[in-house]
């Protein structure tokens, strides 16, 4: 909400004894909203499913195989806010989509991403696999012993 991010930037400046003027305020929003590409491309990104961060501008930093794509913008967001992934499907996200290295990455386990500094492949190593459960591909585990108890079968009436 404009409003709400006005009386937040404006909580900011007390410290400085000194209001944020709203034209300054009015300009900072029409520079961000031309940075997002427009106001057509804002209300397109709006109206897309499953949009994380529509409104988040950065440097793609890179693609994993599933078609992640992962920014980081250090300048204009807060520490642990400013590396995000844009998920390579529109409708289903889950955060097992991302792999090991890129995990690191973004939780600046590591500085450089993997593109740059790419970790070791060990033999022992399996390639990424997501989580599949409530997919049509979950594993299901099935029994190979007997139950212990048997189901109560009504008996038939005689008609």
């Amino acid at each position: 909400c404009v409003c709400t991010s006005y009386l937040n930037l404006c909580s900011l400046h007390q410290d400085q004894k000194m209001a944020l003027p709203f034209h300054k305020f009015v300009w900072t929003h029409f520079s961000r909203i031309r940075k997002w590409g427009g106001l057509r491309s804002l209300w397109r990104t709006f109206r897309r499913p499953g949009a994380d961060y529509p409104m988040k501008v950065g440097t793609l930093v890179g693609v994993d195989n599933s078609g992640n794509k992962y920014y980081e913008n250090s300048e204009d967001y807060i520490f642990g806010r400013h590396r995000w992934v844009d998920y390579g499907r529109e409708r289903y996200h889950d955060t097992s989509m991302v792999p090991a290295e890129w995990h690191r990455w973004l939780h600046c386990m590591a500085d450089e991403p993997p593109t740059v500094k790419p970790p070791r492949r060990r033999k022992w190593m399996l390639p990424h696999q997501e989580n599949m459960s409530g997919t049509p591909w979950e594993y299901v585990p099935y029994s190979t012993a007997r139950p212990r108890i048997e189901s109560w079968v009504p008996p038939r009436s005689r008609h």
